[in-house]
């Protein structure tokens, strides 16, 4: 593949977002995609502004790839195993070998889930018999009955959140009560939540809701938030030698530019609020601080 101006790693809303710019900023751009952007998995978005009926994430993610190939950006399936910095920019390997003036990386996070058939995970997430963002989707739990599943303070935050929109939450806590500090029981107690021990296991899809073995028996729930935190996808700019912030996340600057002449990140690999709109906004930022940039090492001209 010859050389370009950009190579984004990663084609979900943020990676999608940043191509569009890039292109139409004139940048030879090209996106290396390995398919793994969680907005796949959503089954219907209804936070997302400007689809008041809700849209899917793999609709909203076709068309953002859509309206990238009309500006010219290069879509392609590839898995990066490795970036060198170099005098010309950046050598990107892997089942995809290119060289770049700049890069952004936007290749997000990865949602620990429970331990279940994967099949199965599937299905429920697209039920919404399993969700993991409450801030997108707590709306749609309402009034449901409610299961997190978690420990410590991420799980207890994460029922006592859920608790203003229905009355019926249960924290499933996998480590156990003793994880929990005086505070945290005292919170979960004031706002009516159940906290029963896990584990949390053999899950079963049961008509309209889903079930799972705990320390108190097997119990039933309208939808279930695994609250087991998340694994951020660094690794390449942690091999580069960028800056990283709190939980593995890169540390950009206003501009979303790293440690790293000429290497920049957004979307759910920096830190911030992990919703589509929020990497969207990260990305558009991150496009116009590339231009800017290249064009202060050589004037763009047509």
């Amino acid at each position: 593949m010859s050389d370009v101006d950009v190579v984004i790693v990663g084609g979900g809303p943020a990676g999608l977002t940043a191509s569009i710019y890039l292109a139409r900023f004139h940048l030879r751009t090209v996106v290396l995609d390995a398919g793994q952007s969680r907005a796949l998995m959503i089954p219907v978005s209804h936070n997302h502004a400007g689809h008041p009926s809700g849209i899917a994430g793999r609709t909203l993610v076709e068309r953002m790839r859509a309206q990238a190939i009309e500006y010219g950006a290069r879509l392609v399936e590839a898995d990066v195993t490795g970036i060198t910095a170099e005098p010309a920019g950046f050598r990107i390997a892997g089942s995809a070998t290119i060289m770049a003036r700049a890069v952004l990386l936007a290749t997000g996070v990865h949602d620990n889930r429970p331990a279940m058939d994967k099949g199965l995970h599937d299905e429920a997430v697209a039920r919404g018999l399993m969700r993991y963002c409450p801030i997108c989707d707590g709306f749609e739990a309402t009034d449901k009955r409610i299961a997190v599943i978690g420990s410590g303070r991420r799980g207890a935050q994460e029922a006592i959140f859920l608790r203003s929109y229905s009355r019926d939450v249960t924290l499933v806590d996998v480590d156990g009560r003793h994880c929990l500090d005086a505070a945290l029981h005292m919170a979960l107690t004031d706002a009516d939540i159940v906290v029963v021990d896990g584990p949390a296991a053999d899950f079963r899809l049961e008509g309209d809701v889903i079930s799972l073995a705990t320390g108190a028996g097997r119990r039933h729930f309208e939808t279930i938030y695994p609250a087991l935190g998340s694994v951020v996808r660094s690794g390449l700019a942690q091999e580069l030698g960028a800056l990283l912030a709190s939980e593995g996340c890169v540390r950009v600057d206003d501009h979303q530019r790293t440690s790293i002449k000429g290497l920049y990140a957004a979307g759910d690999v920096v830190p911030g609020l992990d919703q589509i709109s929020s990497a969207m906004g990260s990305a558009a930022v991150a496009a116009t601080a590339i231009r800017n940039d290249l064009a202060e090492i050589a004037p763009l001209r047509r």
